[in-house]
């Protein structure tokens, strides 16, 4: 009943700005912000405007001045909002876009919609900026009604569109009076005075019906149509041009009309021409990611146009992502190239004080998962298995020499061999010489033996020589005194070889088998091989908190111990000689400071490699991942010891962003599809930087040509010997002096002096005389 006398009618305002629900509608918006100034009472808009829809939105009042409107902008670009719309008369929409040029506000990442009463087109100091302007249309008949109701009535006041809804509804409500008083609605109309008005029980006007007569009025409208259904939707029939203004350097580069908006409640129709449509408007979602190079994982190079550009493991895993989840971003590396710890104060670096300070959105790196890290960001499911510490260090050459075989034995061994090599051939040349039992001096007891063999110098030499190899020295001497010095040389020789051969095979082996340090207790235990983490690294951070650890111990065990209230039994059971705790931690952290701790892991690869051997010099001890990609990339390094304290690697998100779970189901669906293990083959078995590298001699190889090539340099050293011998032998032969056979025509002739001697049967006849007959042709 009471909807018949009591009448609302919206004003223009609050149906204009039912156009930004529409356009958050039919852009899919996550967030909007929304800054408007008393032309609009947004008071009661900020529940309903967007209601029901999956839109997080700010609404606030335009700040006063030009500062405060800034850092108003910026924070809502700190709560994420991306979607802005500024909601007012022109002056305040151009004080709100150059507050937000001065906020870098504008790019693909951001969107600009502007929603105004008047009709003046945008005018603002913007750089480079794109927005899409509401307003009221206007025809030529509104455009003149206007200019009449300014001229005859002084119309002037501001927002136009207010002033004349005001008036005409002011018209209507007075002519709807005036109709409803002729009809005698007013005759018998008691009057109630505020004092006296009890809203509990409130008048009843039966048979007054204001609504027929406001809706019978006949009149001229300055602006749109009313229409009329009930309260709370009663409103002008309000449309609104929808332009795109591309504004440069202050100066409007461009201007198009997209369509048009018919404001409704509570949601009315955009409308657009031919070919147009909001769609390059949308914001592209862009991240920004903050990240530390550690290859493979992330890496910097030069691209065809000669810009730099980052990529590796991390960078085609963001690319799987972004694929799933949609969105576009911006890189850039970490001012301090560090990964993030927190210092005595609490105080924090690296990618982790970017996400903190929100000057990032994602933390792109092989970022390990660490308590204190999870108290001030949030990570993703890991992306990587879990990855620990090792250690890093020179890889020990082997010495090799062509003639190691001789380095078996030390020098004064084969002194001594040489000698005991002459003075055995000359034993048995002086026995063999002198003893009555030998061939030399028994020639006619030995002359029917089939192996006769003169025992001259040259010939002992030779049997003592041959006597060490496998083929045996011949025929032995034959008398018993120098077959006694044969066997004693025999025996010598067995028990020589035996002892090279034996000393050989185990000089080669021990010298494969030399490793000195084999894990981190052996590091800690020796003073040679200085060893320090990557300075900032979560590895340095592990190290620290372990000595701090055992500090503590230290202290609870002394308080213990000397606490005056114990018992003396307690007391004696305190009382070790002992420590119970190790200080190893300690006693390494603080070799580790003096050593000094690298600054990148380049500068600790450079300072493994100028170690002078693998016992001596400087040891990196660093995360498993990437020193196993310096021993992919380098073959002077190599990794001790197993790993310890493994932890995941994960994406770092700022502390409560939607994008942890958004990232996590992301990467739990690569993770399904074997993408993961796709990467890891291409940055690691497939790595372009991969360094094919000579096997390690381990006990199962040979000996290298390197180690017995001197052998083959014997033989060839005897070979030219025995060409300069041949050579000798020839020339010596030749020109020595006496008769010689110069031609193979002449022929030699023996004959005995007497010739009825001849030769005969008496073989035993060493008297008969001979003599040399030369023939010539």
């Amino acid at each position: 009943m009471e909807e018949k006398y009591l009448i609302q009618l919206m004003p223009p305002g609050d149906v204009i700005v039912q156009s930004i629900r529409d356009i958050v509608a039919s852009q899919n918006m996550t967030n909007a912000g929304i800054i408007y100034d008393h032309t609009f009472v947004m008071d009661h808009k900020y529940k309903s405007l967007l209601m029901n829809l999956p839109c997080r939105h700010i609404m606030t009042m335009a700040e006063d001045t030009e500062a405060g409107l800034r850092k108003q902008t910026k924070r809502l670009m700190d709560a994420d909002i991306v979607n802005f719309f500024a909601v007012g008369s022109q002056e305040t929409i151009s004080r709100i876009l150059d507050a937000a040029t001065a906020n870098d506000l504008f790019g693909r990442k951001y969107a600009w919609y502007a929603v105004s009463k008047g009709d003046e087109d945008i005018q603002c100091s913007c750089k480079n900026s794109t927005v899409v302007f509401l307003r009221p249309q206007t025809t030529p008949d509104t455009r003149g009604r206007l200019t009449m109701l300014q001229r005859d009535f002084d119309l002037t006041a501001e927002p136009i569109i207010d002033s004349a809804f005001y008036f005409d509804f002011a018209i209507r409500g007075l002519k709807a009076a005036a109709r409803m008083a002729e009809m005698g609605k007013y005759d018998n109309f008691n009057y109630i005075k505020c004092e006296a008005f009890d809203e509990d029980n409130p008048p009843v006007r039966d048979d007054f019906d204001l609504m027929d007569a406001l809706m019978k009025v006949s009149m001229t409208n300055t602006w749109a149509d009313v229409k009329w259904n009930r309260n709370g939707e009663n409103m002008l029939d309000t449309t609104l041009t929808i332009d795109k203004f591309k504004i440069l350097a202050g100066q409007t580069a461009e201007r198009k009309t997209l369509g048009m908006a018919k404001a409704g409640m509570p949601h009315g129709q955009l409308v657009f021409t031919a070919g147009q449509s909001l769609t390059e408007f949308q914001v592209v979602t862009v991240y920004r990611v903050t990240t530390v190079q550690q290859p493979p994982f992330i890496m910097k190079r030069m691209n065809e146009d000669g810009e730099e550009e980052f990529y590796g493991y991390c960078i085609d895993l963001i690319n799987e992502i972004k694929q799933i989840v949609e969105f576009e971003y911006e890189i850039y590396e970490a001012p301090d190239g560090k990964f993030g710890n927190m210092n005595e104060k609490e105080e924090w670096n690296g990618m982790v004080l970017e996400l903190m300070e929100k000057r990032a959105d994602i933390a792109l790196a092989p970022l390990s998962v660490m308590a204190e890290r999870e108290n001030v960001v949030d990570f993703t499911v890991p992306y990587y298995d879990l990855v620990g510490i090792t250690i890093l260090m020179k890889k020990p050459k082997v010495p090799t020499s062509l003639f190691k075989f001789l380095t078996v034995l030390e020098p004064e061994v084969w002194v001594c061999i040489l000698f005991a090599y002459g003075f055995t051939s000359v034993l048995l040349y002086i026995f063999d010489r002198y003893s009555p039992y030998s061939y030399q001096n028994n020639k006619d007891k030995y002359k029917d033996d089939d192996e006769k063999r003169e025992f001259t110098f040259k010939e002992c030499l030779w049997f003592c020589m041959t006597s060490l190899t496998p083929q045996g020295g011949g025929e032995a001497p034959k008398n018993l005194s120098g077959r006694l010095v044969a066997a004693t040389w025999w025996l010598f020789g067995f028990i020589i070889i035996a002892s090279y051969t034996a000393n050989l095979a185990a000089f080669l082996t021990v010298s494969r088998l030399d490793t000195p340090i084999e894990s981190l207790d052996d590091l800690s235990n020796q003073y040679k091989v200085q060893y320090a983490p990557m300075n900032g690294s979560s590895t340095m951070t592990y190290f620290e908190r372990m000595a701090y650890i055992e500090h503590k111990f230290y202290e609870i065990w002394k308080d213990m111990s000397l606490n005056d209230s114990l018992s003396n039994v307690e007391r004696a059971k305190l009382a070790v000689w002992d420590y119970p705790v190790s200080d190893k931690y300690t006693k390494m952290w603080q070799s580790m400071q003096e050593s000094g701790l690298p600054d990148g892991i380049q500068a600790a690869i450079e300072r493994v490699r100028k170690s002078t051997s693998s016992s001596e010099g400087f040891a990196y001890i660093g995360e498993a991942t990437e020193i196993r990609y310096a021993i992919l990339t380098s073959c002077d390094v190599m990794s001790v010891g197993d790993e310890f304290s493994r932890k995941p690697f994960a994406i770092g998100v700022t502390k409560g962003s939607p994008l942890k779970d958004q990232l996590s189901g992301a990467i739990l669906k690569l993770l399904n599809q074997r993408k993961l293990e796709t990467l890891k083959e291409r940055w690691w078995n497939q790595n372009p930087e991969k360094k094919v590298c000579e096997k390690d001699d381990d006990q199962s190889d040979g000996i290298s040509i390197e180690n017995i090539g001197g052998v083959f340099i014997v033989i060839f050293v005897g070979i030219g010997l025995a060409c300069v011998t041949l050579a000798f032998e020839y020339w010596w032969y030749k020109h020595r002096k006496g008769p010689r056979v110069t031609d193979s025509a002449k022929v030699l002739s023996v004959r005995p002096t007497d010739q009825k001697a001849g030769f005969g049967t008496d073989k035993s006849n060493f008297n008969t005389e001979y003599k040399l007959v030369f023939f010539f042709n």
